[in-house]
């Protein structure tokens, strides 16, 4: 029989960043959802990203807090708003947090009206998660059985260098299953051609997802979900948003830091041109030509003890319903946060504009 006072236990291991923030993290991810919602099915990504990145950074900077963007979107001169290295919050308090942000996680997909978009964030403490540049990361995700099945089972490990057949048939035997009744999601790209033909003769099958692949991993985490590995390469801020909540769900995330001109198969002329260009950046981050081949796991992606994470659904997702718009400025929407804690919370919110005009619609 579980403890009666299981929660009370629970809450007392959470943080201060997770006491004081955990509540009004979902407030920043739901803003952002709600601005973007407006422009679902419009056909401007841009514009779509736009109003979802004010929306979060006005809301970033109502907190209490002094925060720096770790993970953004992109360097300071490619974005004028929560690039890399920027500071929000108000400056008040004691509450000093790093941040990796996605205003909106899958543009394409708001702009076509087409599920998986979504808000997300995720915030520790300073030097607790991965400072990385805007470029790719080659990745493995697994959730927590396959962590437990690694721990009882020495020297059967996941591996980002490994065959795709060595590694599911590690993840089906964690998960009591044949590798023929896995699904692995993987961006429908042409650089993951190889990979996906690799996958497709062990036995498993392939779930193509056009953009978005972050919501995904984090459903490997989650029983029911039908989601048993993510595959492939994709943003590096979504590799660090990934592994933020997979640090909390006890699962697993191998990646590597790959430039996009390599990923995709550019003649040498151009990856040398991409070389010159971003090395400098890395370098400044911490990363050379020693180290930008080192495989990253979990810990080295999120070291921080304090880590908490949102996300709110803009077009109906996995598991997340998207956000619904019932005119007058009124909105529903769907959301989880979690904290290092273990607490994880489903939070479905309506925001009334006029409560007058406009009574509570179910």
């Amino acid at each position: 029989m579980p403890h009666p006072k299981t929660a009370e236990n629970i809450m007392k291991n959470a943080g201060p960043i997770e006491s004081a923030l955990l509540p009004k993290l979902i407030h920043v991810t739901e803003a952002a959802a709600i601005a973007a919602a407006h422009q679902i099915g419009r056909g401007d990504k841009n514009y779509a990203d736009q109003v979802s990145v004010e929306a979060m950074r006005r809301m970033l900077n109502c907190l209490d807090i002094s925060g720096v963007i770790q993970i953004g979107e992109g360097e300071r001169d490619e974005a004028p708003m929560l690039y890399i290295g920027e500071e929000v919050g108000t400056g008040k308090g004691d509450l000093k947090v790093n941040i990796a942000v996605d205003p909106l996680e899958g543009t394409n997909l708001c702009a076509d009206g087409v599920p998986g978009s979504i808000s997300v964030m995720a915030m520790s403490e300073p030097d607790g998660l991965f400072h990385g540049p805007d470029v790719y990361m080659d990745k493995i995700v697994v959730g927590p059985q396959v962590v437990k099945y690694e721990r009882e089972h020495p020297g059967e490990e996941i591996d980002l260098d490994a065959p795709a057949i060595d590694n599911l048939e590690i993840v089906a035997r964690a998960l009591n299953r044949s590798v023929e009744e896995l699904v692995v999601v993987i961006l429908d790209r042409e650089r993951h051609k190889d990979k996906i033909e690799e996958i497709r003769k062990t036995g498993a099958r392939v779930n193509l997802v056009s953009d978005g692949d972050l919501m995904p991993g984090v459903s490997t985490a989650i029983r029911g979900s039908g989601i048993h590995v993510v595959m492939g390469s994709g943003g590096s801020g979504e590799a660090v948003l990934t592994a933020s909540a997979m640090k909390i769900l006890g699962g697993k995330v191998l990646a590597r830091l790959v430039l996009p001109s390599v990923a995709n198969r550019k003649p040498d002329d151009v990856i040398a041109r991409e070389v010159e260009e971003k090395m400098p950046r890395l370098k400044k981050m911490g990363i050379n030509e020693d180290n930008m081949n080192d495989v990253l796991d979990t810990e080295k992606l999120v070291p921080g003890k304090d880590v908490i994470f949102a996300a709110t659904g803009v077009t109906s997702g996995h598991f997340l319903k998207g956000t619904n718009l019932f005119g007058y400025g009124d909105a529903r929407v769907h959301s989880i946060s979690m904290g290092s804690s273990g607490v994880v919370k489903f939070s479905d919110s309506v925001y009334i504009h006029d409560k007058e005009s406009t009574p509570l619609r179910l």
